[in-house]
Parts: structure tokens; sequence; C-alpha cells
């Protein structure tokens, strides 16, 4: 059409009328072939989204079962990757994209769970053989690292290894409940049971709420494909400032117990002083039975308890507080709350009784039976736990 309409406009012609004719022929075919141009381009940029929700569903289908497996291991083994979202879109796309799709949601469900349990596996594993240092490595790579281990003890005791069949519905439980369990020297039996319950229920509640919400999940995906980079770098900001507002948030928590803390040498030269100062174990009853020992001469107090428990202690005495968390997070709100009730010297021991077994100082090994401050044996608060 391009080539006619400029082959029509240099042609010689004997008559000016013919002429003008011919130019507005021309011109009038130009501006339709530019018509033409304008909504091949409008199409084709309407078209775009659409070519990306396809792909997206097609890649679900295709691939959906591998890039599951991949998602839920790489989230049992510790990585910052949504598992749950991507079972439910995947067995959206499937839902939507074949024709008997049964078969292929099954495939995703035992995907799911065959990767829960690889990685559960592992950790279980690893907490039966090195402990308490496995829950920190793990706390490491939490949001709520400073506390993540005292939560996790606090569901163990009240609910015992049957945490395990919801701990995956609980953010940041999961990662921690099952080193946990193995640091707890669960039988094998009792753990993989529950373990499988709860791998089997989160994978199929993930299927269930793909394959019954295709549609409106097909029209979500729809819309991402249509905003694509903007929906992507909102995404992004938002998850940013959600992460930096909890970094802002435990920097200001460590920068106060920063100012309170001291370390095993300045704690053992207090001790050797004429005036010795109160040291107070906070640990929980599971923590200080995995330890085995405490520091000679710690009482035990509950992290929740009433601090008039110690009404007996003179406001001026010093008091030195630990715990077996991340960063003293658990000893630090001990200290704040005695503190507030008129203690004038609370300090946080820095790295707890594992820094003060470093040094060599003398631990004593009755945690179990040790009497809590004022002669009784524990100073409890109503469902208090510590960490």
């Amino acid at each position: 059409m391009v080539g006619h309409c400029v082959h029509d406009s240099l042609t010689a012609v004997p008559y000016a009328s013919d002429r003008v004719k011919q130019v507005q022929r021309a011109t009038a075919c130009n501006g339709r072939q530019a018509n033409i141009n304008d909504g091949k381009r409008r199409e084709a940029t309407s078209s775009s989204p659409q070519r990306r929700h396809d792909m997206l569903t097609q890649l679900s289908s295709q691939y959906g079962v591998l890039l599951v497996f991949a998602s839920v291991l790489a989230t049992t083994l510790g990585l910052p990757i949504p598992a749950l979202p991507t079972v439910i879109v995947v067995a959206a796309g499937i839902a939507t994209a074949t024709a008997t799709p049964q078969w292929s949601l099954l495939a995703v469900f035992f995907a799911s769970l065959f990767a829960s349990m690889i990685g559960d596996g592992v950790w279980y594993l690893l907490g039966g053989r090195y402990g308490l240092t496995t829950l920190k490595t793990l706390c490491r790579m939490s949001l709520s690292r400073d506390t993540c281990v005292r939560q996790t003890e606090r569901f163990f005791i009240q609910w015992g290894v049957r945490v395990l069949a919801v701990a995956k519905f609980i953010p940041g439980l999961s990662m921690v409940a099952v080193p946990l369990a193995g640091a707890m020297r669960v039988p094998l039996r009792a753990f993989a049971t529950y373990a499988v319950i709860g791998a089997a229920l989160w994978a199929a509640v993930g299927v269930a709420v793909g394959a019954l919400f295709a549609r409106q999940l097909d029209g979500v995906l729809s819309f991402i494909a249509e905003t694509g980079r903007d929906a992507a770098l909102v995404a992004v900001v938002l998850v940013a400032l959600y992460i930096a507002y909890r970094f802002w948030r435990r920097r200001m928590l460590l920068r106060e117990i920063d100012a309170v803390r001291i370390d095993v040498d300045t704690l053992y030269e207090m001790m050797e002083a004429e005036l010795t100062p109160l040291v107070l174990d906070v640990r929980t009853a599971h923590t200080r039975g995995f330890d085995g020992e405490m520091i000679r001469g710690a009482q035990v107090y509950e992290r929740g308890a009433d601090p008039a428990t110690l009404k007996h202690v003179p406001r001026e005495r010093a008091i030195v507080v630990y715990c077996a968390c991340p960063n003293e997070v658990s000893a630090a709100q001990v200290a704040q709350r005695l503190r507030a009730a008129g203690f004038a010297t609370v300090h946080v021991l820095r790295g707890g009784a594992d820094a003060w077994r470093a040094a060599g100082y003398p631990m004593d090994a009755e945690s179990l039976t040790q009497q809590a401050v004022g002669g009784a044996p524990r100073l409890a608060s109503a469902g208090g736990a510590g960490g």
C-alpha cells in the first residue's frame, strides 16, 4: 500500500487538475496507511499484557510442579521465598489452563509435601546434633531474631510436639519449631507424624485456595500483567519499607540494651567485691535443661515475675540479668521492669552463660534444682515463659 501511494504521487500527468487530484489521492492513501499503522501499534500494545498473562498461565501449567518443589524446599531450608503464594498461584494457573486439572493439582500437593519433609528432616537432624546453636543460627535470618526462640519455646511448652501440625501457618514459628523439636529430643516417629500432618494441611490449603478461586486469581494475574513494572515496583517499595521499619525498631532496642550491658570480666570483678551483685537467670526451664549449668551463685527468675518478689533485696544492690536469647532481649526486658520498680543498678550480661563458660569462670550444675530468689522453688508469673 505504501509503495503504491508513493508511485501514484510520482507519476507524471499532463494536466494540472489531474495532478491536484493525484496529490489528493496520495494524501488520502498515506493517511489511511498511517491510521492502519497506528491501529496495529495500539493492538500490539494492548495485546502485550494479555501475552504476559498467557505466558504466566502457560508457565504454571508446564513448570508449576517443579517451581512449587523448589520454592517450598527453599523456604523450608530458611530462604525468604514466598512459598504459599507460589503454591496458590500455580494451582490457579493449572486449574484455568488444564481441562482435567485433578492429576496436576495432586502433583503440586505431593511436590509441596515432599519438599517440606526434606527441609524439615534436615533441620530436625541439625537441631538434634547441635541443639540451641542451630536455633540461634536460624534466628539470625529472622526479622524477629531477638524473640523467635522464646516465642517458639512458649508454643512448645503449651502444645508440645503437636504444634508442628499448625506451625507452618504461623509466621516465623515453622522455621524454629522443627530444629527445636530435634534439640528437645522429640522421638523421630512423633516428629514425623506431626510434621507430615502439618505439611499436608499446609499444602492442601494452598492447592485448594488456588483451585477454588482460580477465576479471581486469574483476574489478579491479568492486573499484574497489565501493570507490569509498576506493580512490581510498588511491591518492592512496600517490602523495603517494612524491613526498614523492623530494622529501625531493632536498632533502637539494641541501643537501649547497649547502655546497660556489661561483659563477663566486669561481672566476675563485681562478684569478687564486698557487695556481691544479685545474678538472675531468666532462661526458660527448657533452656536450662539443655544447658545443664548456670552461672555460680545465680538465682532462677521467671521473665514475667513480679518485681515485688525481690522486696527483700536492697534497692542499692547491683543486679545482673542474663538469658540465652540473641542480643539479650529477654534479659533487657526484665532489667527494664526492675529499674521501674526502683532498683537503681541493673545490668545485662553480654553473651549470657555461654560467654561466662567460655571465659573459664565457675559454673553451677544445679540448674534444675536451684532455689529461686527468696528461697521459693521458682519465681513464676501466670503463664510466664522466658527466652
